[in-house]
């Protein structure tokens, strides 16, 4: 019953994005957006929401309670699986993520409709259009094509269970977080599209699109950053990014949201880029719809991978050619009709802007080339890999620069600027950069780029604070209270890659019990190898006693499972973590000589590349949280105010973010 009054909740979406188009594309054709049914497109996005939000509960509790009937639930999951596993497994396979897709964004076009009332109602009528339209192809995907409440006529016994890679607490957070910021990016693409329809391009509109495109990139910036910890501790092979196609598709969108991001807030603060704005948000979107296709396509052998039904792949690429295309016609047709906007120097935060969203622009067609290319290659029957190799070297080539601008850029005036202004504090910035640079050059068999990275991480450290000198503290925004902790979260991650590259240890050995095994600072022995059992698994646990450095002894338990439902086997990695770094132990199979498999690395300052992924998202939301009591203060006071201070209270010193 449950599974039907979730598929009915579901139809009524369907109808009810109907409706919300019909309704919106009719306002949107109004002079005053006021048509005969324009009044009904916020109660149907709203409604949906609800309706969206009844058919994912009912799916969730299919999953708490395994009903194997529902063909889903018996193909992703068991009834010995333990209950945030039964959960998170609701979003962890095809048709279970994509209705979690739909239902986020459905809830955001609900948000939207009901609260928004600051643009134009022509613009947002063509806005809750946009977004019923690229709402409706999902729904059409599930109900057409993957039905996530599909029935059984036969029930079995026992469910297929859920890939064992999957089952970590890591499922809970890592999709929903990139579910959420990819939806994020459909609301910024349905505005882009709104406001190229009404030729409404203007400061407002980038006012009222700014927070869903912080929010999103906040989120993604989680997501990606959860992700990228997970695949460090469950795969076992001691990396924490590799350039995996499905890694790549969570990256690109990010990247087009930061520039993005800078882009619609120099719009909305100074007048200016607006054609960047639209582009990057047309753009944002697209590698979102690039990322779907490639999980969910089978044209990729991945964990992450969810799908393997060429049909559904030619579905989504369907959905992507139709959105995109559809939205690159419209801005070909209308392009003509965005006003230049106000002018600026190259030496100002503007300028600083459009070199950053430039060099982001550049990675991001790196990262696409790097990862469509062995796919091309592969339909002619000629396999190539793409990895760090390319990767690195050729996305430093802008990265490292753009570094340098991101140190020098929140420094600058708006509109136009001299260089010798600011020559102090960039002088003390370079000495920083200089000085390390120096220093870490004379270690032996330290790679340029880790030499790069650790100098220019030092040096945006410091950089990324200068914008409160001078300032009193208490009484600046936390717009630029957020805009320094992100870009110091910046220094901070990408001192956490370079010393990991620079200075990590591995050693791998066969070892007997007894053996005593050194890695770097560290010094292990092999007290024991045990049988465990799980609820759905069953595993051969190594027991070491390490100590750093001939301190206190801690204990460290590897393990190697194996699942049977289904079966695989998997590397649950033992580690130990201090502030400069972590030991990393993972525990491989018994030789015939009866010694086993011991893999250990020593990861010099590595979590500090998660520390920075969350502190660039903590900065997004400090930014999220100002811009809204900016926007509330505006409201209230109903003046024309420097977008970037929020109401300064000391309006004639000049902005410094």
């Amino acid at each position: 019953m449950i599974a039907e009054i979730g598929l009915a909740a579901l139809w009524l979406s369907a109808a009810l994005a109907v409706l919300q188009l019909l309704g919106g594309f009719a306002g949107a054709r109004a002079a005053d957006g006021v048509a005969p049914l324009s009044a009904l497109v916020r109660p149907a996005a709203t409604l949906q929401a609800f309706l969206c939000s009844i058919a994912f509960l009912s799916l969730v509790y299919l999953f708490a309670v395994t009903d194997l009937s529902v063909r889903l639930v018996a193909i992703n999951s068991h009834s010995m699986k333990p209950m945030i596993f039964k959960l998170s497994g609701t979003w962890g396979n095809h048709e279970g993520s994509m209705l979690l897709w739909v239902t986020v964004m459905a809830m955001a076009g609900g948000l939207i409709a009901l609260i928004e009332r600051r643009l134009a109602e022509r613009t947002m009528m063509a806005t809750l259009a946009a977004q019923a339209f690229v709402a409706l192809g999902f729904y059409a995907f599930l109900i057409l094509s993957s039905n996530p409440f599909e029935r059984l006529t036969e029930v079995p016994a026992e469910g297929n269970g859920l890939n064992p890679l999957l089952q970590d607490i890591g499922l809970a957070f890592h999709p929903p977080t990139l579910y959420i910021g990819y939806v994020g990016l459909s609301v910024a693409f349905s505005f882009a599209v709104g406001a190229l329809l009404t030729r409404a391009v203007t400061p407002e509109f980038a006012r009222v699109m700014r927070p869903w495109v912080l929010a999103a990139w906040i989120f993604l910036t989680i997501g990606i950053t959860a992700g990228s910890y997970w695949a460090y501790y469950e795969l076992g092979w001691g990396g924490w990014w590799f350039w995996d196609p499905v890694e790549n598709a969570s990256l690109m969108p990010w990247l087009a949201a930061t520039a993005l991001l800078h882009s619609a807030s120099v719009l909305a603060a100074r007048d200016a880029l607006r054609t960047w704005t639209i582009m990057l948000g047309v753009i944002a979107f697209s590698m979102s719809m690039v990322g779907t296709f490639l999980v969910r396509s089978g044209i990729l052998t991945s964990v992450h991978a969810f799908a393997v039904d060429p049909e559904r792949g030619s579905f989504i690429l369907g959905l992507l050619i139709l959105y995109i295309g559809g939205a690159l016609v419209i801005f070909a047709l209308r392009a003509n009709t965005i006003a230049e906007g106000e002018r600026f120097s190259l030496v100002s935060r503007e300028g600083a802007l459009v070199v950053n969203n430039i060099a982001l622009s550049a990675i991001l067609g790196i990262v696409l080339l790097g990862t469509l290319y062995p796919l091309l290659t592969e339909a002619f029957d000629v396999r190539v890999s793409v990895g760090p190799p390319y990767f690195n070297p050729v996305g430093a080539i802008f990265f490292l620069p753009m570094v340098l601008v991101l140190m020098v850029g929140p420094l600058l005036r708006w509109r136009r600027d001299e260089f010798s202004r600011i020559i102090k504090p960039v002088a003390l910035a370079g000495t920083i950069v200089l000085a390390v640079l120096v220093g870490v050059a004379l270690l032996n068999d330290i790679g340029i780029l880790s030499v790069l990275g650790l100098a220019l991480a030092a040096g945006l450290a410091i950089a990324s604070w200068a914008p409160l000198f001078k300032r009193a503290l208490l009484r600046t925004p936390l717009a630029v209270w957020g805009m320094c902790l992100a870009h110091f979260g910046v220094a901070v991650a990408l001192f956490g890659m370079a010393a990991d590259s620079a200075f990590q240890k591995e050693r791998l050995v066969a070892a007997s019990v007894g053996d005593v095994v050194e890695v770097g600072p560290w010094t292990g022995r092999l007290d024991s190898v045990n049988a465990l059992a799980g609820q759905n698994w069953t595993a051969m646990q190594a027991n070491m006693m390490i100590s750093y450095d001939g301190g206190p002894e801690r204990e460290a338990r590897p393990q190697s499972r194996n699942f049977w439902t289904p079966q695989m086997e998997t590397s649950e990695v033992a580690l130990l973590t201090r502030w400069n770094g972590q030991l990393y132990v993972a525990v491989g199979n018994q030789a015939e000589d009866g010694r086993w498999q011991l893999r250990l690395w020593w990861k010099p300052f590595v979590t500090f590349i998660w520390y920075g992924g969350l502190l660039i998202a903590l900065g997004g939301a400090l930014a999220l949280v100002g811009r809204v009591i900016g926007d509330l203060r505006r409201r209230r006071y109903a003046t024309d105010v420097d977008d970037h201070d929020e109401l300064p209270l000391e309006p004639e010193v000049q902005p410094a973010s």
